[in-house]
């Protein structure tokens, strides 16, 4: 295993992947990809030509990276970050793709039910269609079934 990826949209769920990720990075050697994903909003393409939404929007996911950072004493050399547009599912398949990932980790829950309402699982999504075997990751809090 060379390269691990794990999605990160400053979730609970996300911070234990990871973690999860980067142990497992430890353990085999291996590059660690953290993907942050700055989402266009759902309801129409008009807001998401404006250039003040893409700039705010990519400010909120370095925001997330420096706290990730901070939080996780995250950086070196062996560590990757990296922010693009798009819906996340989508885009960690891609970036699998792109950049012959090994291994994708990602968090059992988004940010909001909302989300998971509106665009379904991107859990469920990633396992889908990625490239390479995937670790979903749950909460601690979730419990064994997913029930508080």
């Amino acid at each position: 295993m060379h390269d691990i990826l794990a999605g990160y949209d400053g979730s609970t769920s996300a911070q234990e992947a990871v973690l999860f990720a980067k142990e497992l990075a430890d353990k085999e050697g291996a590059r660690l990809h953290i993907l942050t994903v700055a989402r266009p909003p759902d309801w129409g393409k008009l807001s998401y030509e404006r250039p003040e939404w893409l700039e705010a929007e990519k400010r909120h996911c370095h925001d997330l990276i420096t706290e990730l950072k901070g939080k996780l004493g995250l950086s070196g050399s062996a560590v990757q970050y990296e922010t693009v547009v798009g819906h996340p599912a989508k885009e960690l398949v891609l970036y699998a793709e792109q950049h012959d990932i090994d291994h994708l980790v990602v968090g059992h829950r988004g940010h909001t039910a909302f989300d998971r309402w509106l665009l379904g699982s991107v859990a469920r999504q990633v396992i889908a269609y990625a490239p390479c075997s995937v670790t979903i990751v749950r909460n601690r809090d979730d419990g064994p079934r997913g029930h508080r």
